[in-house]
């Protein structure tokens, strides 16, 4: 029991760790590339400068989340051989696609970072765009695997062996659809935040720039178009993990007993011994309705369940409260900054603004890690959810706790030198002089009487 849990923290390190890496590969050269374009449509060296310094960040953290994500693919080895050896022929498929999709995206970067004077304007915005996809498409193909590891179809188990693999079915599972969307979106999300509130504190500290208030209003439109899209996403998601993982979402909700008409709960405490979620607010028939979409419709509880197969209740119901409370903060700031956007016909940069950006600007990431502890805590105790147990499937080697240690000082060596490439990147780009920077003119976005930096509202 030791060594399976020292191979399970060690995995839940890595991918802990290499998520957030993983995520702003995804969303920041899509980003980087709006920048560029609007920067050749409009002649703009604001925004080309900005495109040129996101490229340089997104190279940084591609490289290390290559180190990251190679680590990954040994440790399925070395972990979870067992795991591996059933799971492999089926898996091998979406990991080669991934593999493949990183290689294009690599080139391209390259092409990107070292063709700014060397190709064309429009060879050089499309090697941007096949790096965004690229990006995407990695984080695609590895979450169809996980979304295979929750709902696994397309394939036979014949004297212990696995046979007739069809490979469309076990790439395309029940869960494939809504876990590669819900995922996608927390990438843009999280990134778009992070950003944000990256800009918005050199707006704070700094002075009025127009690299920083372009920045921010990139990262606000990316913000609010993925905040909503992601509302209806995790709305899609809870009503197919009710009907595809019902005992996840008992968990995710503290859900003990069968219900008709269950409430839905926010925030509360588990407790397993006595069957109950206690001080939560319940909110009447809300879990029933957001589930199937019927006030009156039965819940199936943890009790219905054999005990053996649940999930730690505390620990998913926690990271389902975390995650919905981060998207729910960060929804309502970004809908209020962008009501003051519209309201005002110009950015918002009052000083209670940019502070809530640069408060919930690690939201995203803290809503992703927990979305992913309530998918794989949840699944528990199945590596692969029906077919095999993840204590079946764990290294027979002892010994794992000097490798988590090991690796737990090399992730936190990789933090902190890309800590500080990206400190050393950021005071590289913005001038420390406040009266330079606001001696740059801004065309854009401040004409006339609005020329003048907006004062704090009352």
């Amino acid at each position: 029991m030791e060594d399976l849990l020292y191979a399970r923290s060690q995995m839940a390190m890595s991918l802990g760790f290499h998520i957030i890496f993983a995520a702003v590969g995804v969303a920041l050269p899509a980003m980087m590339v709006v920048a560029e374009w609007k920067g050749r449509r409009t002649g703009d060296e604001h925004w080309l400068e900005l495109a040129r310094r996101w490229g340089k960040g997104t190279a940084i953290l591609f490289a290390v989340g290559a180190v990251s994500g190679t680590i990954l693919s040994f440790e399925l080895g070395l972990l979870w051989p067992r795991f591996m050896q059933h799971a492999g022929p089926i898996i091998g498929t979406p990991f080669s696609l991934e593999g493949f999709a990183f290689f294009i995206e690599a080139i391209f970067l390259g092409i990107y970072l070292y063709g700014w004077e060397r190709v064309s304007a429009r060879a050089h915005l499309i090697s941007g765009v096949i790096v965004a996809i690229s990006g995407a498409a990695s984080a695609f193909f590895v979450t169809l695997v996980n979304a295979w590891m929750n709902t696994p179809e397309g394939f036979e188990i014949v004297d212990g062996e696995v046979t007739n693999i069809d490979v469309w079915d076990a790439l395309w599972t029940p869960a494939a659809g809504h876990e590669t969307i819900h995922l996608l979106l927390a990438c843009y999300m999280a990134t778009a935040f992070a950003i944000a509130g990256v800009h918005a504190y050199y707006l704070l500290r700094r002075g009025d720039h127009p690299m920083h208030r372009r920045a921010l209003s990139l990262a606000m439109i990316f913000a609010m178009v993925t905040s909503v899209l992601q509302f209806v996403s995790g709305d899609h998601s809870a009503k197919e993990v009710a009907a595809l993982q019902p005992i996840k979402l008992a968990a995710m909700e503290g859900q003990f007993e069968d219900e008709v008409g269950a409430p839905l709960r926010l925030g509360g405490i588990p407790d397993e011994e006595r069957g109950e979620t206690r001080f939560a607010i319940e909110i009447p028939y809300g879990l029933s309705f957001l589930a199937y979409g019927d006030p009156n419709a039965e819940v199936r509880g943890l009790n219905s369940f054999p005990r053996d197969e649940w999930p730690p209740v505390a620990i998913v119901h926690y990271a389902f409260q975390i995650m919905v409370g981060a998207g729910s903060l960060m929804l309502f700031l970004i809908t209020t900054a962008c009501f003051l956007w519209w309201r005002r016909k110009r950015l918002p940069t009052s000083k209670w603004v940019l502070r809530g950006f640069v408060a919930c600007a690690p939201l995203g990431f803290v809503g992703m890690e927990a979305g992913w502890v309530v998918t794989e805590v949840g699944r528990q105790p199945w590596i692969v959810h029906g077919v095999w147990r993840t204590s079946e499937a764990v290294t027979p080697i002892p010994g794992l706790a000097i490798t988590f240690w090991t690796f737990t000082v090399v992730y936190i060596l990789l933090a902190v030198s890309v800590a500080f490439l990206l400190r050393r990147q950021f005071r590289a780009v913005y001038p420390t002089d406040v009266s330079e920077a606001e001696a740059v003119p801004d065309a854009e976005t401040t004409t006339g009487a609005e020329a003048t930096p907006e004062q704090p509202d009352a």
